[in-house]
């Protein structure tokens, strides 16, 4: 996508990032932005982080970034986010899925409810964007990329409605792929230990440590290394579709 990049705001490529507010998310929209993206930056309860991210950005370059509230459990709402942001900036060229709940969902106590939010989140979402965009995405000859999780092979305890999410993540990628080929390419990142989970969703230490052992590179990621495998799926990857990288420091070699 380097042939798209040029000095006009008007004329630079726009990337949409879904849950980019936060954490892994914001790291991919700096780092894209560097690459002269514009950027779009999906929210839906992170107002203030990301409008603290935008406004970060637009101090970089004016008129660079915009934050966009919705709520992916609901297709209205995708599709309205779509027509906005459409609207706005005229042009998609990338689509980072990286919105996802993550909880345990131990199969006695697993509701409903749980359920809908998980697969909405990893999956219901990322196929309906990657529709409402598509042919927005064949016009530019852009991509899609969706963060999926090494979970999706390997599962983890008590999380089986999540890493099933992510497992049907991992063949939505595969199958867009064909459907969207040739114009637009699609690819997953699957990372491994790069941010604990937060708050009640958290590991104690002595888990974290379990994990780490079984790291041959021997510690845990960072956000910059997915936003890296994510620039270079944009920028340097022309011939590369339908493929899922795993960024987990060689975890997914051991048992």
């Amino acid at each position: 996508m380097e042939n798209l990049l040029s000095t006009s705001s008007d004329s630079r490529p726009v990337a949409l990032i879904t849950g980019g507010a936060r954490r892994i998310g914001a790291i991919i929209a700096e780092n894209l932005h560097q690459a002269g993206f514009n950027i779009a930056l999906h929210y839906r309860h992170s107002a203030k982080e990301a409008q603290a991210v935008v406004d970060k950005l637009n101090q970089q370059r004016s008129n660079s970034a915009l934050a966009f509230a919705a709520d992916l459990n609901h297709l209205q709402e995708i599709q309205h986010l779509a027509h906005t942001l459409l609207q706005q900036w005229q042009r998609l060229d990338v689509l980072i899925n990286n919105a996802s709940s993550f909880f345990p969902t131990p199969v006695a106590d697993a509701s409903e409810a749980q359920w809908n939010d998980l697969m909405n989140s990893n999956l219901k979402a990322p196929f309906f964007l990657a529709q409402a965009f598509a042919a927005e995405l064949q016009q530019r000859k852009g991509c899609i990329i969706n963060i999926a999780d090494i979970h999706a092979d390997r599962p983890l305890k008590q999380h089986p409605i999540y890493c099933a999410a992510k497992a049907g993540n991992v063949m939505l990628t595969k199958s867009l792929a064909r459907e969207l080929a040739p114009q637009v390419r699609v690819n997953g990142i699957a990372p491994g230990a790069i941010l604990w989970p937060e708050q009640n969703n958290g590991l104690d230490d002595a888990t974290q440590q379990e994990i780490l052992q079984k790291i041959p590179l021997a510690r845990s990621g960072s956000p910059e290394d997915i936003a890296r495998a994510v620039r270079f799926l944009v920028q340097d990857a022309p011939y590369i579709t339908g493929q899922i990288i795993t960024v987990d420091g060689g975890r997914s070699l051991c048992n």
